[in-house]
């Protein structure tokens, strides 16, 4: 467990500078000013009327902004500052290269000042709130807005006996739901990464809209998601430490970095969305999956929860391998799908003997129903993610 935290906690920091970067490390480049395809868009994550920043059909974006009194204004995002061309007016406009596809955290520098760009909204990411662009796929029709019968995203307080404090989190009830009130459904419990919160697989990863489509075209069963902070977890007179609750949580012994959100799962978040929701409340009909430190956190849980949970999902977050499973009888007689996911460009779990493919196949072979995904194209982001879940959706609940 300590070697894969420390990779995690190593490839979640890498994550974090080339999706926002610091001055002092990303590298300052020209903005892109030659073979451009002047066909520029406003983005859809923009704030309303806002015409910038833009994306075009190369991919590329395009940031302005009005800063009369700056001598330096770059365009940060992926890993490098754009340097941006201030007008007669005072405008400053700059163009990076073109970016992968999906959604991107981004920021803009001002005379070495890292600061949001008025023009769009608002996501958390990074541990703060900053900006964010989608940049337009190929594949975005799975989780575009369409008129099928919607279901909600809400928002939910509850106390938590362990941090004796108010909790915060949201959950999505499909339509059916509220269509047929004598209906109970089965529950997902989905987590985020490193720097997130619970906004994150609503807002970034379009929780709602994806299974919306995906119940409409029957390819998924209806089920309730709770999304919950898998970083702000504190016992009462404990310090949060430097990594939001990975450490000082009643040590190794306890169970490691993952033991302060299991308990409130486990004793406070699962028995509230069973007390107050129609929801199947049995091992048979519950889920448990998470992205990045999300899906590692997943894993621990788990395994050390193995006849809570029938579904398991790890999107970026490492593996399952078969020594700790092959005599994990409680694990292996109450799951029905164990699903491992990777970016194209995350190559250590995409490709070779530690991918995802390679330790499905390994499980197999032990009698686990494993499955994996590679999304083509994409690294540690948030459109990995949004393919991962539309992927694990489709397995999960059904007979």
């Amino acid at each position: 467990m300590k070697k894969m935290f420390l990779s995690l906690l190593l490839l979640s920091s890498l994550t974090a500078s080339a999706q926002f970067g610091a001055p002092r490390q990303n590298p300052i480049v020209p903005s892109v000013v030659a073979d451009v395809v002047e066909d520029f868009k406003p983005a859809t994550t923009n704030q309303g009327g806002k015409q910038y920043p833009m994306v075009n059909s190369q991919r590329m974006v395009r940031a302005q902004i009005s800063a009369p009194k700056a001598t330096f204004v770059g365009l940060d995002i992926a890993g490098k500052i754009y340097e941006m061309t201030k007008d007669e007016n005072g405008v400053w406009t700059g163009t990076s290269e073109p970016q992968d596809e999906g959604f991107h955290y981004y920021q803009l520098n001002i005379d070495g000042a890292s600061v949001p760009d008025p023009g769009s909204k608002y996501f958390y990411g990074a541990s703060r709130w900053g900006s964010g662009i989608d940049v337009p796929a190929a594949d975005e029709d799975f989780y575009t807005v369409k008129n099928v019968p919607q279901g909600s995203v809400n928002e939910v307080y509850y106390w938590s006996t362990v941090t004796e404090k108010m909790r915060h989190g949201y959950i999505y009830l499909p339509n059916e739901y509220y269509k047929n009130p004598n209906k109970k459904f089965p529950v997902l419990y989905l987590q985020h990464g490193m720097g997130e919160n619970e906004t994150g697989w609503s807002a970034q990863g379009k929780t709602g809209i994806i299974m919306d489509n995906l119940i409409a075209d029957g390819k998924a069963v209806p089920f309730i998601i709770f999304m919950d902070n898998g970083l702000d977890v504190r016992r009462p007179g404990v310090s949060q430490g430097g990594f939001g609750g990975f450490g000082g949580q009643g040590g190794p012994r306890r169970g490691g970095f993952f033991n302060a959100f299991q308990d409130v799962l486990i004793k406070d978040i699962i028995p509230m969305v069973e007390k107050n929701y129609r929801v199947i409340a049995d091992t048979e009909h519950r889920a448990m999956a998470g992205l990045s430190m999300g899906g590692m956190q997943t894993h621990g849980i788990t395994l050390a929860n193995p006849t809570t949970f029938a579904y398991v999902g790890m999107f970026s977050g490492g593996t399952f391998n078969t020594e700790e499973l092959k005599d994990a009888a409680d694990f292996k007689k109450t799951n029905k799908v164990l699903f491992m996911s990777a970016g194209g460009k995350e190559m250590r779990m995409a490709e070779g003997e530690n991918s995802v493919g390679k330790a499905a196949e390994n499980l197999k072979a032990i009698g686990i129903n494993a499955h994996s995904y590679v999304s083509p194209g994409t690294a540690h982001e948030w459109q990995t993610w949004r393919r991962s879940l539309y992927q694990f959706a489709q397995l999960i609940f059904k007979k």
